[in-house]
């Protein structure tokens, strides 16, 4: 059974017979062939016309040229063919065309024969020794500028890195190349993951209709991906072409090596490879400014999907139109789901995962327990009750209280844990939720000895949250610190505390936590529906405030005052040694 849109089919053969039209049948975009042997060569002649193909899906004609988008069910579009994407298979792709219209000929792998024909026409053919699944197939034809670069990989191989633009945008390439090379040289050093072909084309134009796409060896991108120059880009532009150009790149392992058993795996290639992008940006930029960033975009977009009526797991169990699954759970909490994955493991350990993962699954299409089995088994950690994040939809809500005993020098933590009903699962189970806590004394982050252990560990300490309700207990506190939770927003969730605002004010001055010293700084009931670390917060009270005031009970404002000052400026807390945000 064959996947078919919009084709003039003109033949059919098996083995070199053309079959007659009583022995295949055309039946709601599939073609059915019976009594087909076991093994054969299947042949089919499809006429497609790109000019009036208004799906952008498949092969198409835009701004000229001829580019194809075949993720998720485009390649059905080209030719008949099993459009699924665990049918893996070597493409060898022949292309022929007009020199004068279509003088640069691409498509996945390496170039392996080219040559002129007659009547000013060219040929190219592509082989790429890589099995991967349809929706990876790309091809461009058109009138290009080349920018050329390259990469030594660490093996001593010289990998030519191509960016393809339309004339005239040549000098605005030059980031976005750097951008490729430190990204491979990162997934090389913190994955040990090489480059596996002689070249890497990436091509560049304003009238592509998706923002990027991972085709193999043959990235296509909307010029707003890759062009950028100093003198009319932001720092934004570049911060987010260097992301997106790695994101693409990474998928090279994370989803075309290995890719999904089927759509509802999307978030195996894709919350993982958004996590490696995210990662990517961190060690090469500012680890704290990154994750601040990435935070705010999980509570703009994400945080409302899964408290509404669309809220579904990051692997869901249905859909009724297959591009409606490119969501931000799917992507954003999925790569959140990999980061707790990494926070219960370890960077080693998670790393150890990894390499048994690829080793498993290379040239396969998995599913998402194949991911976390492979995780289980490098680090003999059971992440049994975790897999409910990939089943169970909402935002958890983590209540938090503390006291402290003087006397005893202990402090008992208790957190407890709850998810409101979402469409379809009206009643949860606790997930497993890593929690990263620390304490903040005067003189800053206290070290950390739980119940139970006969040395501290540092300051920063991951609590397994499991129960519906559990209580940690911290030996050897002399003072009645601060906790500082959810550090590096540990696990996607919101939390709830008592902090007042001279608390807040304290974190803000003391907490070495990047994250969290941003977020005791936010208005309460910001994105996400929720104050610093996902944990509500006291807003002064109308008429409380003047300029020179500080709030009640001392510190400074951490979030904005109830009225706006004359002139609008920005306060600054001597004693805390912080600036607070006023109306601007």
């Amino acid at each position: 059974m064959l996947d078919g849109q919009a084709l003039d089919t003109r033949s059919v053969a098996v083995d070199g017979r053309v079959l007659e039209p009583g022995e295949y049948r055309i039946e709601d975009e599939r073609m059915v062939i019976d009594q087909l042997p076991d093994r054969c060569i299947l042949t089919t002649v499809v006429v497609i016309d790109p000019t009036a193909n208004t799906a952008l899906e498949g092969l198409y004609v835009s701004g000229g040229m001829l580019c194809t988008q075949c993720e998720a069910e485009g390649f059905r579009r080209i030719t008949w063919y099993p459009d699924r994407p665990d049918v893996m298979a070597r493409f060898r792709v022949a292309i022929s065309a007009d020199r004068a219209r279509f003088p640069i000929l691409l498509s996945n792998g390496n170039l392996v024969e080219q040559g002129e024909l007659e009547g000013g026409r060219h040929r190219a053919v592509w082989e790429d020794p890589f099995p991967k699944p349809c929706y990876l197939f790309a091809l461009v034809a058109g009138d290009l500028a080349l920018v050329e670069g390259d990469f030594a990989t660490r093996s001593g191989r010289k990998v030519g890195l191509r960016f393809w633009v339309e004339h005239g945008n040549q000098d605005q390439v030059g980031h976005a190349l750097a951008s490729l090379q430190k990204a491979m040289a990162w997934d090389e050093q913190v994955f040990g993951l090489e480059y596996d072909l002689d070249v890497y084309n990436v091509v560049a134009v304003s009238h592509f209709n998706m923002g990027a796409m991972e085709n193999k060896s043959l990235n296509i991108f909307n010029s707003k991906y890759v062009l950028a120059k100093r003198e009319t880009a932001t720092d934004g532009d570049f911060l987010g072409i260097e992301s997106v150009i790695a994101h693409e790149y990474f998928h090279n392992w994370t989803g075309n090596r290995v890719t999904c058993r089927d759509w509802f795996q999307l978030t195996l290639k894709e919350g993982l490879t958004v996590f490696r992008d995210q990662e990517f940006s961190g060690d090469v930029n500012s680890r704290g400014l990154q994750r601040i960033e990435d935070v705010r975009a999980l509570r703009a977009a994400q945080f409302p999907e899964d408290n509404g009526p669309m809220a579904h797991p990051i692997r869901p169990e249905s859909y009724v139109e297959i591009n409606n699954f490119y969501t931000s759970t799917v992507y954003e909490k999925g790569a959140e789901v990999i980061r707790m994955i990494h926070t219960l493991l370890g960077a080693e350990a998670f790393r150890k995962g990894m390499d048994l993962y690829f080793a498993r699954h290379d040239g396969h299409a998995v599913t998402c327990e194949d991911f976390v089995a492979a995780m289980e088994d490098a680090s003999g950690i059971d992440l049994g009750q975790f897999r409910r994040w990939y089943s169970q939809a909402g935002t958890p809500k983590v209540t938090a209280r503390w006291s402290h005993d003087a006397a005893a020098r202990r402090l008992t933590l208790t957190l407890a844990q709850s998810t409101k009903p979402t469409p379809g699962q009206p009643e949860k189970l606790p997930f497993h939720i890593p929690v990263a806590v620390g304490l903040v004394g005067k003189a800053g982050d206290l070290p950390l000895r739980l119940e139970g252990e006969n040395a501290a560990r540092g300051a920063t300490r991951v609590l397994n949250l499991v129960l519906p309700e559990q209580s940690f207990v911290f030996e050897d506190v002399a003072e009645a610190a601060l906790p500082s939770l959810l550090r590096g927003f540990s696990a996607p969730v919101v939390v709830e505390a008592p902090y007042g605002q001279a608390d807040l004010a304290y974190l803000m001055a003391g907490d070495s936590d990047a994250f969290n010293r941003w977020d005791a700084g936010q208005e309460p009931g910001g994105a996400g529906g929720a104050g610093p670390g996902g944990r509500p917060c006291r807003r002064p009270a109308a008429g409380a405030w003047t300029r020179s005031s500080p709030p009640p009970g001392g510190g400074c404002w951490p979030t904005m005052p109830p009225t706006p000052p004359s002139p609008p400026r920005r306060w600054a807390c001597p004693a805390f040694r912080c600036w607070a945000s006023a109306w601007r």
